[in-house]
């Protein structure tokens, strides 16, 4: 039973390990073995930066303005990753409209310099997120802090899931798809929708259906783009789940 527990708590470090710039001290979760078996850690990840998340949104929204605070607030779930995701947007941003054929996509996704879509991506999501925020009350606020992390952690989840990987030679994303996909997905879903319930309500249920339809929708771009997926597309799902969660909280929005 021990050994089991230790088990799991690596799998569950090398998650944040690789998800998070939190540090942690000693080895835990730096082998290859915890890293293949991390992905169903992934949404209690985003749960646990969402418990980070509300109390200094909380704290932001009875000091400053709604805006400053919006704007801190996307600063710190950027931070969180260390931006890593918002790197995959971009990536596939400026491989995904270069119009050029499936290879040279890829050749474009994995160079490390970011072009005009990519920029244009960046931009306008960092946009979103700020404008939708700053126009939430504050326990809407509060509540979006809680379930963007949690949106974008599991969207890497169903991206895996509904999409092979495409690079031959590996890439950062691979080792999640070794094994654990189908017990993943599972919890993924369990956390999300109990955490969306458990914020929401029966808006909190609508609200995870419609980042689920999201993300189905661009795996059904990137699978007619490069045929799968890559670590850049698995960042970008991150994102633009993210992304969605506050819209769904705008006042006199269908929810």
């Amino acid at each position: 039973y021990f050994g089991f527990v230790i088990s799991r708590l690596g799998r569950f470090a090398a998650a944040l390990r690789f998800l998070t710039i939190i540090p942690l001290p000693g080895s835990l979760g730096t082998t290859e073995d915890e890293l293949t078996g991390a992905t169903p850690f992934f949404p209690l990840v985003g749960l646990l930066l969402g418990c980070i998340a509300v109390p200094l949104v909380w704290l932001l929204h009875l000091l400053l303005p709604p805006l400053v605070t919006a704007v801190l607030a996307t600063f710190f779930l950027l931070g969180f990753s260390g931006g890593l995701h918002l790197d995959g947007l971009a990536d596939t941003a400026d491989g995904f409209f270069s119009s050029r054929e499936r290879s040279r996509m890829l050749e474009i996704m994995r160079d490390s310099r970011i072009g005009v879509m990519g920029v244009i991506a960046v931009v306008m999501v960092l946009l979103l997120k700020v404008s939708v925020l700053s126009g939430l009350e504050r326990n809407d606020a509060v509540r979006a802090a809680l379930m963007m992390p949690i949106a974008g952690r599991s969207a890497l989840v169903m991206m895996i899931f509904l999409l092979p990987y495409v690079r031959k030679e590996g890439g950062l994303g691979s080792p999640f798809y070794s094994k654990w996909v189908g017990w993943s997905l599972l919890l993924t879903m369990v956390v999300f929708f109990v955490a969306g319930f458990a914020a929401m309500g029966m808006k909190g249920i609508v609200a995870v259906l419609v980042v689920m339809f999201v993300v189905f929708l661009f795996s059904r771009m990137c699978h007619r783009k490069i045929g799968g997926a890559t670590g850049d597309t698995l960042g970008a799902s991150c994102e633009i789940s993210e992304t969605v969660v506050p819209f769904l909280l705008l006042p006199n929005f269908f929810i």
